[in-house]
């Protein structure tokens, strides 16, 4: 027997009780990708409650809602590493084991096992092997792209704005002034030191605009014009040089 935590195990609890001791792992990055997008916030959870089949995420750094009927099951990974620093990972899983997002322990191995320790070992899992680097160049962003020249123009207009993110288990929320978008490795990066957006180039066929009462709301639309999850909301003067803005019919 050993009391070593295995490298990667599937957590006998329920994503409610596991998800409370959130707190206790200091630093926690909530990353979630969806239609070309990744939305990330960073930062010590400040408290999480879990109230009518969801867990809210809340504090100075997070503001995120789990649902539970959809995320039934979580697994910890320690296999993670950035340069020599371990990364260990909560994968949030729906019933089909697939993992639709992640809660990252920014602090290292060691809050993020003494915060699951009362949890006991959970079902061993395969290590996932890890891809290799394809080797190729990241593609350049186009001059047009519509990503690029939609966060210049909000940076542009000064306003404040908020970016939201929806997909299966998750709604993620962000709000602020804008930071200097930074085009980079085929992506434009939205960053500060609690939030990234980091969003692919052409990944955008437009926005889907509508009223939310004195503000306006832009969907983010593929180029097939499909829903991606990312949604921008702000005052009209935030929006008013945004490119492929379609308005809403409803």
């Amino acid at each position: 027997m050993t009391d070593t935590p295995l490298p990667r195990e599937r957590l006998k609890q329920s994503p409610a009780d596991i998800l409370k001791l959130l707190p206790a792992m200091g630093r926690v990055m909530l990353s979630a990708r969806a239609g070309g997008a990744i939305h990330e916030r960073m930062g010590a959870v400040g408290s999480v409650t879990v109230s009518d089949g969801q867990a809210r995420l809340a504090g100075e750094f997070h503001d995120s809602v789990i649902d539970l009927s959809v995320v039934t099951s979580l697994v910890a990974d320690r296999s993670g590493k950035m340069r020599d620093k371990v990364l260990p990972k909560l994968e949030c899983q729906d019933a089909a084991g697939e993992t639709l997002f992640s809660l990252i322990g920014l602090e290292g191995l060691e809050p993020f096992d003494q915060a699951l320790a009362p949890l006991g070992a959970g079902e061993e899992l395969v290590p996932v092997p890890k891809e290799p680097p394809s080797g190729e160049a990241a593609p350049e962003l186009a001059e047009d792209d519509i990503g690029v020249r939609t966060f210049a123009a909000i940076l542009a207009n000064g306003q404040p704005i908020a970016i939201d993110f929806s997909k299966d288990g998750l709604f993620q929320h962000w709000a602020g002034p804008l930071p200097e978008p930074k085009p980079m490795m085929g992506f434009v990066n939205v960053m500060q030191g609690d939030f990234h957006l980091h969003l692919k180039g052409g990944a955008l066929g437009g926005w889907l605009s509508s009223s939310e009462g004195d503000d306006v709301r832009l969907d983010a639309l593929d180029p097939d014009g499909k829903p991606t999850g990312l949604v921008l909301r702000g005052p009209a003067a935030a929006f008013a040089a945004v490119p492929k803005v379609h308005a809403s019919r409803g």
